[in-house]
């Protein structure tokens, strides 16, 4: 029988740290949702003393999300502990995730201490949080540039302690799998007390090992492997969930471990995970890509037709992709709609329905062919759409060679029409700017813009993904049409309104701003 490796997935907490892909309430109740779905083990909610927005968060994900272990992270001092088990305690099964740097540069540059003085912190840590949750995680920062026999005293040390878990960090990208391999190996062989303890590894990407380095540390003995979605987080990110599970369930004849993960889940929550941070997936991307399952040289296409194993080593029904190329189109009925969308994995109660099948037939009756990738995009419209300050009511533009782009647009709030025109560098840029002038925000600058084909052929639905900036504060708009002027008017509208709701919550003193760590 394959060990079964945890999966600890950090991507509401180390995930959004990347530059740009900071999350809302709401977002992160969603996703803490949707990786409830895919199964999980442990799902790393937050970094509660950070501000009382992650707070905030964290204690929701703990008092209502089911199944998953509930991990809050903490520095080793104990305010942050006691302050992570107020977050944390909330939830069935709660976990304290505490850390401290044992590297040299760490111990003597970060915090001017010396070894000893460290492994009494951590020592400290671990023995107040035993104290307040039985689960509780010690991570040794930037382990992989930790003198060797250093790190297995601390290891043995808060193993001793109370930790139930210890993890190994590679927080700042540098190992090599051999190294990790024999990292891994010292310490099952040297710490004397770690046999009832799960030893973890985290592994950041910045020289693109990351996956291998978990792999490693999985074949060397390691039972937790902490990850992302899409691989985001600090710098060049984290190693990549998806990659890591399907690479065990793939070659769990290399490895002998495999997972819980549901793996019919993945696609589901990439494309959640990239909506909600506006991070687009690559499209070589491993597993998740759109051309991770596509086949295009006559060569690859011949040997599909004879058998799929010629060219494919997963299914791609294994990670959530439909192998149908389409299925419903302008005459199609409710009963056909509903039957597609329950295969994908929506149930649409019946009295959610006829919105749906509204919103499908807006888009039927404009496309010869309505593809699965389209249905994905009207649930989303349809489930999640966000209450609007401002509603776009029409988009106009009007440019052309030797011509200045214009815009205009007409918002209603309130019941009031607001018409206001821009100009710009092009069309989108001149949309943008009467958006600006019609919600009084002239100061708003976009950070970010990319328009993607959902589908191909020349009626495909473009999706835009639009990031505004104002002062320090940010926001991600998307919207998917088959125009892309339309599609990126609602986007930054989108963005505008998640702006204003923020605002509004504060000044109601619902959340607070989350400081820069």
């Amino acid at each position: 029988m394959p060990r079964t490796i945890r999966i600890f997935d950090t991507t509401l907490r180390d995930g959004e740290q990347a530059p740009g892909a900071s999350m809302d309430h709401s977002a992160k109740i969603q996703l803490a949702r949707q990786l409830a779905r895919l199964n999980v083990d442990v799902m790393e909610a937050g970094f509660p003393i950070s501000s009382p927005e992650d707070f905030e968060s964290v204690k929701a994900i703990a008092q209502e999300i089911e199944g998953p272990t509930i991990a809050g992270l903490s520095r080793a001092l104990p305010k942050d502990i006691e302050r992570c088990w107020e977050a944390v305690q909330h939830a069935r099964k709660p976990r304290i995730h505490t850390f401290i740097g044992t590297s040299k540069v760490h111990v003597e540059k970060r915090f001017g201490k010396t070894e000893g003085e460290v492994l009494k912190m951590a020592v400290d840590a671990v023995t107040l949080a035993a104290s307040l949750c039985d689960d509780v995680e010690f991570s040794a920062e930037d382990a992989m540039r930790t003198r060797l026999e250093y790190l297995r005293d601390v290891v043995e040390a808060v193993i001793e302690a109370g930790a139930n878990t210890v993890n190994i960090p590679d927080t700042v990208g540098y190992a090599t799998p051999w190294q990790m391999y024999e990292t891994i190996s010292y310490l099952f062989e040297n710490v004397p007390n770690i046999g009832g303890t799960v030893i973890a590894v985290h592994c950041h990407d910045d020289l693109g090992l990351s996956v291998a380095n978990s792999l490693a540390a999985v074949r060397a003995g390691a039972g937790q492997v902490e990850c992302t979605i899409n691989g985001i987080g600090e710098r060049a990110g984290n190693a990549s969930l998806e990659e890591i599970v399907m690479a065990l369930r793939t070659r769990t004849d290399e490895f002998e471990a495999d997972t819980q993960i549901r793996t019919q889940e993945i696609m589901s929550t990439s494309r959640m995970v990239s909506r909600l941070t506006g991070f687009v997936v690559q499209p070589n991307k491993a597993i998740v890509g759109a051309n991770a399952f596509a086949h295009e040289a006559g060569i690859h296409q011949h040997g599909m037709i004879q058998d799929r194993q010629t060219y494919e080593i997963m299914r791609p029904e294994d990670v959530g992709l439909s192998e149908s190329v389409f299925t419903l189109g302008p005459r199609s009925g409710k009963h056909g709609l509903r039957s597609r969308l329950e295969k994908l994995g929506f149930g649409v109660p019946d009295e959610e329905i006829e919105d749906v099948y509204q919103r499908f037939l807006a888009v039927a009756d404009r496309k010869k062919r309505v593809y699965d990738e389209d249905l994905y995009v009207i649930m989303r419209q349809a489930t999640e759409a966000m209450p609007e300050v401002w509603h776009l009511e029409r988009v106009q533009v009007a440019t052309g060679t030797n011509l200045e782009p214009m815009g205009l647009v007409v918002l209603r709030r309130n019941g009031d029409s607001v018409t206001q025109v821009g100009q710009g560098n092009g069309p989108v840029d001149a949309i943008t700017d009467a958006i600006r002038n019609a919600v009084g925000m002239p100061d708003l600058e976009m950070a970010d813009y990319s328009v993607r084909s959902i589908t191909k052929g020349q009626d495909a639905l473009g999706e835009a993904t639009i990031r505004v900036r104002i002062g320090a504060e940010e926001a991600v708009g998307q919207d998917a049409d088959l125009d892309v002027i339309q599609a990126s008017a609602q986007a930054y509208l989108n963005a505008v309104n998640s702006l204003l709701l923020r605002q509004r919550a504060r000044e109601q003193g619902e959340v607070a701003d989350k400081p820069t760590l």
